[in-house]
């Protein structure tokens, strides 16, 4: 007998639905505009005696963030120069009594002014520490996709102590415990991220960036002999980091993963020490043309010239060299920026992909506005990130 397989009539069985496709982060930004960008805020840096930078960061987020393109959507900042200004000043009425209670401290009891360094030192360490996470809580306040923006809570002196915790224990293990810090803190900052009502978390773990860094400790002593070779390891420790960090962001269903490969920044850091190489080259080689042409024109000799005031003597020359000085300065700002802000922005952007970003389609509004004030103090204290 033959066995004959039939389906029944009538609407065929349902097919399995594929899951959806990995949405890939893209970075839709044309260098050269960035370029004309900073060359132009370093300029005017020049002009204003630095105010002008509240500004040039925040044209440089809006240029970052607009171009940012998750699933064909730009992200949004929308931040402005003004906040920037008032939270800097804010950190200065808190951070200028410290300084100068430390001086009248130093001038009072000299013979003790090195041990009254280590609470200054430790009293601004704690500061830095509560402004990165209110400087992160601010931009993210400050960040828009898809009409819904980002925000913060928590609190930023909680974070703060358990920083200084972290880093006493990071001090005493030698640096072991530093992925374990890394993760605690980061940890903490994502449950306290939310994108509308959806909350963060943050599943990366020490154990796993320890992995990929351990042998840098054996090998670091011998690198900084080596000048040459630091590059080549800091190059790929942040590449290590970046893909670490990203790979662990979840906002409820949704994650993130990056494939950034571990030589992947390695030659940004090249340009940069080539550039930082070839600027101090050329500012010697303007310096000693001009005191070349002093000592001819001028009727001084190169020895009066290396003594004590023997510039102020030399007005041109005196003149030459802080313009040097300071075009070589915002020129090094220029390639800092370009090749370890923009750059690395990119090249972690394009090798990033989000899982499950359907999960995020229908998130309600929620937060408030942060305050500038802890980008400012991150200012004051020359901490400032993105």
């Amino acid at each position: 007998m033959n066995e004959f397989t039939w389906t029944p009539i009538g609407e065929p069985p349902p097919m399995p639905v594929p899951p959806p496709l990995p949405a890939k982060l893209d970075f839709a930004g044309d260098r050269r505009s960035f370029l004309r960008l900073i060359a132009r805020g370093a300029g005017l840096e020049l002009v204003t005696l630095g105010f002008y930078r509240f500004w040039l960061a925040t044209d440089m987020r809006r240029h970052l963030w607009a171009n940012t393109v998750i699933d064909g959507d730009a992200a949004e900042y929308t931040g402005r120069a003004r906040e920037l200004l008032i939270g800097f000043l804010i950190a200065l009425a808190i951070l200028v009594p410290i300084y100068l209670l430390y001086f009248l401290v130093s001038v009072e009891v000299e013979h003790m002014q090195a041990l009254a360094s280590i609470p200054l030192v430790a009293s601004f360490y704690v500061f830095g520490q509560f402004a990165i996470y209110r400087a992160r809580r601010y931009r993210l306040t400050r960040t828009v996709w898809r009409g819904v923006r980002l925000w913060m809570d928590g609190s930023g002196w909680i974070y703060a102590w358990w920083a200084s915790v972290w880093l006493l224990l990071v001090i005493v293990t030698l640096g072991i415990a530093m992925p374990w810090r890394a993760a605690a803190l980061e940890r903490y900052k994502m449950e306290h991220s939310w994108y509308g009502d959806l909350q963060g978390r943050f599943e990366g773990r020490g154990w796993e960036f320890f992995k990929r860094i351990w042998w840098l400790w054996p090998v670091t002593p011998f690198a900084i002999i080596m000048s040459p070779a630091l590059p080549f390891l800091y190059g790929y420790y942040k590449a290590v980091e970046w893909r670490w960090w990203v790979s662990g962001i979840r906002f409820g269903d949704v994650s993130v993963e990056s494939k950034l490969e571990s030589d992947a920044l390695m030659d940004l850091y090249w340009k940069v020490v080539g550039w930082y190489f070839l600027l101090i080259i050329a500012l010697s080689i303007v310096i000693g043309g001009a005191a070349a042409l002093t000592a001819s024109f001028g009727g001084m000799s190169a020895e009066e010239l290396a003594a004590p005031g023997g510039l102020t003597r030399a007005m041109p020359m005196l003149v030459v060299t802080v313009i040097s000085y300071l075009a070589v300065v915002l020129a090094l700002t220029v390639v800092l920026r370009l090749y370890l802000m923009r750059d690395v922005w990119a090249r972690v952007l394009q090798t990033t992909v989000v899982t499950n970003l359907a999960a995020a389609a229908n998130v309600a509004a929620r937060g408030d506005l942060a305050t500038a004030v802890g980008e400012g103090i991150a200012d004051g204290l020359d901490i400032a990130g993105f």
